[in-house]
């Protein structure tokens, strides 16, 4: 067994240079080999979705640097990681003595069980995922699915109304229908903070820690908050300390990744990062355009598809403000007896959207941004070149002519030199998978938006 995990790690290690680390963290970090028979060597992963993606992305250049190593013809097979230490669980809560005189009587502190301090609202069903969010959407079900098992901690970042705190309730709600008796926290890092304030004005640490350090999992939002306070990073680190040796599960979300949160220590950076951290970006047209169905399904709002194109097209920033918006063309329409229109839309969103009339994007103004960013010709984009230096541009292009214009794919392929729909609707795919993938894509789509925007 011994052998098997040196090879495998020399496997993970050649790896860590082939895939972008995030995906290495998400995807390969926790697999582990199971056993060998003949030749085919079973490895372990925490969940069916890590074994599922695995297998269909990865199994190839696995087998491939696998064989390198051992210069023979092995197969590999995944297989999800059977529940372990079930038995030394009573001995692993033991690692903080602590906890023993702290047991709380049954009124002490009831909120862990409480699923009352969840919002209803949000849970896994009622959230929408798209190509923005759907990676922190697959690790926080993972999560949910088996508690400090998966990743541990899950660390959630984002901007302001993305789904971060969704999410976390939506891990809580699943958790305890699971398993009723599990103890579920959730708290934002300024409740915390003033939980330890009062605690010691109270002389009650021994209660504050028995609090929080009995979870079996904690969630704790917009731990940025906490940066630059010496006392609760201090706090903070040995309840993150005493939850992780304990097997229990931490999920943390905040604005920014570790690494970018200024005056927070090393020690509870490193810590931050020793699971899986996962970013939530702004949702794109369709997703938009399905959250503001699910909102008006849910409320059994009967609201026409050009009223919601009108409203995704025109608050693009985050779900709050997006939904924000869907409320206030409804009881605009409610207040004025009138059915749900685009009129309507209009007028109730003058103030947000401005009475100026917007400048028209075009995809010839696209086409020409995106050309001179590449430095190559609008005409290129038209004709048949598939070299890589026209092709990957013609690819962003009509990404971004789908997503900030509502012509239709026949349209847009038109615009390119009357390529089939479904050539705009692979590019489009592809595109949008490689931002969610790459930064520096990332960037360069959100500088040609902003550069478009301006013209």
């Amino acid at each position: 067994m011994d052998q098997l995990r040196s090879i495998w790690n020399e496997v993970l290690k050649v790896m860590t240079s082939e895939v972008a680390q995030a995906s290495f963290d998400a995807w390969l970090k926790h697999t582990k080999p199971s056993r060998l028979e003949g030749s085919t060597l079973y490895i372990t992963v925490p969940n069916e979705f890590t074994r599922d993606w695995v297998e269909a992305r990865y199994t190839l250049a696995l087998r491939k640097t696998l064989r390198h190593i051992i210069n023979e013809n092995w197969e590999l097979r995944f297989e999800v990681d059977a529940p372990q230490q079930a038995p030394e669980q009573p001995e692993r809560r033991e690692v903080l003595p602590e906890k023993k005189p702290a047991k709380p009587t049954s009124d002490q502190h009831p909120e862990p069980k409480d699923a009352s301090i969840l919002n209803s609202k949000y849970t896994f069903d009622t959230f929408v995922v798209g190509n923005s969010n759907r990676f922190a959407h697959a690790a926080s079900l993972a999560v949910a699915e088996a508690p400090a098992r998966a990743y541990n901690p899950l660390f959630l970042y984002g901007g302001v109304g993305l789904g971060k705190t969704h999410l976390m309730h939506a891990i809580g709600h699943y958790a305890l229908e699971k398993d009723p008796d599990i103890r579920v926290i959730y708290i934002t890092s300024e409740t915390f903070t003033n939980d330890l304030i009062k605690a010691i004005g109270n002389k009650s640490m021994v209660e504050f820690r028995a609090k929080y350090r009995n979870a079996d999992i904690l969630l704790i939002d917009d731990i940025q908050f906490v940066a630059g306070k010496e006392s609760t990073q201090e706090e903070f680190f040995h309840t993150f300390n005493a939850l992780y040796e304990a097997n229990k599960q931490l999920v943390i979300s905040s604005d920014r990744p570790p690494k970018e949160i200024p005056t927070l220590e090393e020690r509870l950076r490193s810590r931050f990062e020793w699971g899986l951290t996962t970013d939530i970006q702004p949702p794109d047209l369709e997703t938009r355009i399905a959250i503001l169905r699910k909102k008006a399904d849910m409320e059994g709002i009967d609201a026409p598809a050009d009223v919601l194109a009108y409203i995704a097209n025109h608050v693009q920033s985050n779900i709050r403000e997006l939904e924000g918006a869907f409320v206030r063309v409804v009881a605009y329409a409610n207040l004025n007896r009138a059915p749900i229109s685009q009129e309507i839309a209009v007028e109730a969103l003058k103030d947000i959207i401005g009475t100026q009339k917007q400048k028209l994007i075009t995809i010839e103004l696209i086409q020409q941004v995106v050309a001179n960013h590449y430095g190559i010709k609008v005409s290129d984009m038209k004709a048949k070149k598939r070299t890589r230096s026209i092709a990957y541009p013609r690819q962003v292009a009509m990404y971004l002519s789908r997503e900030l214009t509502e012509n239709s794919l026949p349209k847009i392929g038109e615009e390119f030199g009357g390529r089939d729909h479904t050539t705009v609707m692979h590019a489009c795919d592809k595109i949008g998978k490689e931002i969610q993938q790459d930064p520096s894509l990332q960037l360069t789509v959100k500088e040609l938006i902003d550069a478009i925007q301006s013209s």
